[in-house]
C-alpha cells in the first residue's frame, strides 16, 4: 500500500463478449442455469458439482455442458454482474473528492456483497486463467483500492502503517461470519467493518499493532485450508 500509487489498467468491456443469439428454448435453459447457479453458489459456495446445478435447474448434464463447457465458464458468467459492480464501487470511490469517505465506502460495500454471497467471495478470490475479462476486472479493483488507500494516507486520514495485509485480514474476518440468514450475516459484517474502520483511522490512539507476517498475505489466503 506504500509508495507510488499504482496506475489503473483500462477495463473495457466490463462484461464478457456477447454470445450468439439462441433459440427461445435454448435461451430459457441458459437463463435458468445461470439463475440456479447464482442462488446455489451464494448459499453453498463454489464446490457444488455441475451435476447438482443441472438437477436443480431441471436440465440434463449434457445441456449444462453444452452451454457452459467448464465450471470456470459457469462461475465467471454467473458472477459477471457482481464483479462489474465491484469495479464500479471502486471507480465511484476514486471519483469522490473525500479520500477517507471513498476508502470507507469501498470496504463497506464490498464487505456487504461478500457477507451475503459465499459464491461471489470465493469467485472474487479465485484465479480464472481462461477468463481474462474477469481477472482483468478484479485486478482493476485491487489496484484501485491501493490508490484509494494511498490517497487516504496522503490526506492524513488513514494510518501510515496500514498495509495490504490489513485488507486481507479484514476479508478473512468477514469471510468467517457464519449465520443462519443473509440478514444476520449482513448486520454482523457491518458491525465488524465499523469497528475495523475506526482502528484504521490515523487519529486512532494506542500502541501500534504488531508487524505484518514475514510472508505477506494474499487474497488467496482468505479461503486457504491446509491439506490433511
Amino acid at each position: 500500500m506504500t509508495g507510488q500509487a499504482a496506475q489503473l489498467p483500462r477495463v473495457s468491456p466490463h462484461r464478457p463478449p456477447e454470445t450468439p443469439r439462441l433459440r427461445a428454448d435454448a435461451q430459457h435453459n441458459r437463463d435458468r442455469i445461470l439463475a440456479v447457479a447464482r442462488e446455489t453458489f451464494a448459499t453453498l459456495g463454489l464446490d457444488v458439482p455441475m451435476a447438482a446445478i443441472a438437477r436443480r435447474a431441471g436440465v440434463g448434464v449434457a445441456t449444462l455442458y453444452r452451454r457452459f463447457p467448464t465450471k470456470e465458464a459457469l462461475v465467471t458468467e454467473a458472477f459477471a454482474e457482481q464483479i462489474a459492480a465491484c469495479v464500479a464501487v471502486v471507480d465511484d470511490a476514486l471519483a469522490d473528492p473525500d479520500p477517507w469517505r471513498g476508502f470507507c465506502s469501498v470496504i463497506e460495500k464490498v464487505c456487504d456483497m461478500h457477507a451475503v454471497d459465499k459464491g461471489f467471495t470465493a469467485a472474487f478470490l479465485s484465479a480464472f486463467p481462461d477468463s481474462t475479462v474477469f481477472d482483468h476486472q478484479r485486478a482493476h479493483a485491487e489496484l484501485g483500492f491501493v490508490k484509494l488507500a494511498q490517497r487516504a494516507k496522503d490526506a492524513g486520514h488513514l494510518r501510515a502503517d496500514f498495509a495490504q495485509d490489513d485488507l486481507v485480514l479484514l476479508l478473512m474476518a468477514n469471510a468467517g461470519i457464519v449465520t443462519q440468514s443473509p440478514e444476520a450475516a449482513l448486520a454482523a459484517s457491518r458491525r465488524l467493518v465499523a469497528y475495523l474502520l475506526q482502528s484504521f483511522r490515523a487519529d486512532h490512539t494506542g500502541p501500534p499493532p504488531p508487524l505484518p507476517p514475514t510472508t505477506p498475505l494474499g487474497l488467496q489466503d482468505v479461503f486457504y485450508r491446509p491439506k490433511p
